[in-house]
């Protein structure tokens, strides 16, 4: 056993595979590596973790006996911390090639491998550039991703979603968005760092909106966030769903504090709401 970081090579070699399975390896976020002056590097750590895995586990179909569901957002999150863009792409490939659902790749893959990275970094795990730089890749993988949640057809009716003023996490507002799409929504993707009256203008100058969600990720943005609710309550408008979420609100009752009319915790549960509000059996019954 090696007594410190080992080459790609050295790895493979340990591992006793070819280096080009080895490199497939980290590719698809299985096994971690760190590039280290334009070469790949495994710690120690890192091989002996690799080396208790059962082998099934190493399929890059996830279990290969269908009993145990791979690790995809650990995968993509060792991907990403360490800048690899190419293989962040391969992880998401490997997934879906394997079965997930593209609503799976974006609420249990994605978005939980950002959420750890954000995590690692206020613990003072990591480098806000590692954070940064895990974003920009993770914003690049929606726009690869994103066309094929696009539903062909009618609309059902037009949302509009944004992070308040301040809030600079545009990326769980992507996330929605696209899931509001694939349920066949017209969305308007406000992104970040959106003033109040600029909600309150989106819905006014567009058609047939039913519903506005504003994502709040940094609780020092709540008060922006239940200003922008407040002016489009200011809309007097009963058919207008307000919808407040993200990781600042912690329930349905801090939702409602806010001036909402409905929580959702994830992307799920939002178009959930969607489609209770324009359901006629249940419109305004479930939601406030």
């Amino acid at each position: 056993m090696i007594g410190t970081d080992a080459t790609l090579q050295e790895a493979a070699e340990l591992l006793g595979v070819h280096y080009m399975t080895a490199y497939r390896y980290v590719r698809l976020g299985l096994l971690n590596a760190d590039k280290v002056g334009g070469m790949w590097r495994v710690s120690k750590a890192e091989l002996d973790r690799f080396q208790e895995i059962p082998p099934p586990a190493h399929a890059a179909n996830g279990s290969g006996d269908g009993r145990r569901k791979a690790p995809w957002a650990e995968r993509l999150e060792g991907r990403l911390a360490a800048g690899d863009s190419t293989g962040a792409w391969g992880v998401i490939e490997a997934a879906l090639a394997a079965g997930s659902d593209l609503d799976e790749i974006y609420l249990d893959v994605l978005a939980p491998a950002m959420r750890s990275i954000g995590a690692r970094w206020s613990v003072g795990e990591i480098d806000i550039a590692i954070e940064h730089r895990a974003s920009v890749i993770a914003m690049r993988l929606i726009g690869r991703i994103g066309p094929r949640f696009v539903r062909r057809g009618r609309t059902r009716g037009a949302v509009v979603v944004g992070a308040p003023a301040g809030e600079r996490h545009a990326l769980p507002i992507s996330l929605v968005a696209d899931l509001a799409r694939r349920g066949g929504w017209e969305v308007s993707d406000l992104g970040a760092d959106v003033p109040a009256a600029s909600f309150v203008t989106t819905v006014e100058q567009t058609d047939g909106v039913i519903c506005v969600g504003i994502g709040v990720t940094t609780s020092a943005h709540l008060p922006a966030a239940a200003a922008a609710i407040e002016g489009l309550r200011g809309l007097d408008r009963d058919d207008l769903l307000l919808v407040a979420g993200g990781l600042a609100v912690e329930s349905e009752e801090h939702a409602l504090s806010l001036g909402a009319r409905a929580y959702a915790s994830d992307g799920r549960q939002f178009t959930s709401l969607l489609d209770q509000w324009t359901s006629p059996s249940t419109h305004r019954t479930h939601v406030r």
